[in-house]
């Protein structure tokens, strides 16, 4: 399969790193587009410590601050 070729054929944004075989695709330009006119971040959940889910959405109408992390 010609993956560049794909990420083409769907507006994707596409790397890859040839001496691991790793590829990773982006959205869509229109995608992040709309994302960022809308100001509104994707839903998502994540456990706190005590395994407890919480998800973004759970938080409407209120302030939160996101902090993340990559150690690479």
């Amino acid at each position: 399969m010609d993956l560049t070729a794909f990420a083409r054929r769907f507006d994707r944004p596409v790397v890859r790193d040839e001496e691991h075989s790793v590829w990773a695709f982006g959205e869509s330009a229109s995608a992040r587009k709309d994302d960022l006119l809308s100001l509104q971040a994707p839903d998502f959940a994540l456990p706190d410590l005590d395994g407890n889910m919480h998800s973004l959405s759970d938080y409407r109408g209120k302030k939160v601050f996101l902090y993340a992390l990559a150690s690479w």
